[in-house]
């Protein structure tokens, strides 16, 4: 399979550069995998497509001010992508700078806190924060907006930028299938007897890399934390006696929940993943999920290639185009049912 087998072509128009009013104005693609057929919805009507029964799995991750700014001691200018918290006050981090900082290096940050380099860790380095490093986050840190979106973070994206049920801190980036519930869709879709559990895992800068490889099975993928808990397992296990769907709110969730199913049957999971789903793989647990447009080329879109087949997402894709959608983390969302028998091709 080649990269450029997941393309698309894309207006730059189309990529939202601010989130709407409210949560739940976006639009839905439904997309029936199964037949390839296509309904424009709003988000709202989420829960004509939802039944009694099914099993709504959403990712708890909580988004951190992790992009900061400063300057090296010999005044030139430095940017910090904290990718991974490892210590109260140690984390891996991308760190952009005229120069590759080297040992030793202290950053002085914006807002008068310093972070020292310990050492190189592949791509990423090593950082010692100069006290605990969640609050000087949120001091001194930016909302980390993929580099899609063309401008400055404000204080209104600190909320946006952010689920409702946000719970455990320590993505770089949203799982942004969920940006579109507010609590007032959760109390209709629990009236209704869709009921919900909860995964975590804590989405990396590596959501954002691109993929090199000309034959994507080449590609590897950047390790995410991930936690399924016994709860969890329970609650998909309970969704299956009573014949309801497990429906994923993002590829995240995907993610996890194959990761935890990976030796055939799901159980409990907490540990580093870096599966990478792509046409072919066959998939054990989720028989819908919820998702946003993805990037041309890009990971997330080999993954919902693989769960509803690849002509028919991209077929999806350019009706979505046409239709005028919103793309990407502040834009219009998908609902998708798996189609059982391509296994993505």
């Amino acid at each position: 399979m080649r990269r450029t087998d997941f393309t698309y072509s894309l207006p730059t128009a189309l990529i939202a550069q601010q989130p709407l009013n409210r949560r739940t104005d976006s639009r839905l693609l439904y997309l029936e995998g199964d037949s390839g057929v296509v309904r424009d919805l709003r988000f709202e009507q989420l829960t004509e497509l939802l039944h009694p029964g099914d099993l709504l799995v959403i990712n708890d991750t909580r988004v951190i001010p992790a992009r900061l700014f400063g300057r090296k001691e010999t005044g030139g200018r430095v940017e910090v992508m904290v990718e991974r918290i490892e210590g109260a006050q140690t984390a891996l981090a991308h760190v952009r700078a005229s120069k590759t900082p080297r040992f030793g290096t202290v950053i002085e940050l914006d807002g008068g806190r310093q972070a020292r380099v310990l050492e190189r860790s592949d791509d990423l380095f090593r950082l010692e924060f100069d006290g605990e490093i969640l609050p000087i986050l949120e001091a001194c840190g930016h909302v980390p907006l993929p580099p899609y979106i063309r401008r400055a973070d404000t204080g209104a994206d600190r909320d946006r930028y952010q689920t409702v049920y946000a719970r455990h801190p320590g993505a770089v980036a949203a799982p942004t299938a969920g940006l579109h519930f507010d609590e007032s869709m959760l109390l209709r879709l629990e009236t209704r007897g869709v009921a919900r559990t909860t995964v975590t895992l804590h989405v990396g800068a590596g959501t954002f890399q691109p993929v090199r490889a000309d034959d994507i099975r080449e590609h590897r993928m950047h390790p995410e934390w991930i936690q399924v808990d016994a709860a969890a397992c329970d609650a998909v296990t309970a969704a299956r006696q009573r014949g309801g769907r497990v429906v994923a709110v993002g590829t995240t969730v995907v993610r996890s929940l194959e990761t935890a199913a990976a030796g055939g049957a799901l159980v409990p999971f907490e540990g580093s993943s870096d599966l990478f789903i792509y046409p072919g793989y066959d998939f054990r647990v989720v028989d819908a999920m919820i998702t946003n447009f993805h990037l041309p080329e890009s990971t997330l879109l080999m993954l919902v290639c693989a769960f509803a087949g690849t002509d028919r997402v991209l077929s999806a894709y350019r009706h979505a185009v046409t239709k005028r959608y919103r793309f990407f983390s502040y834009g219009d969302a998908m609902f998708v049912t798996r189609n059982r028998e391509s296994r993505g091709r």
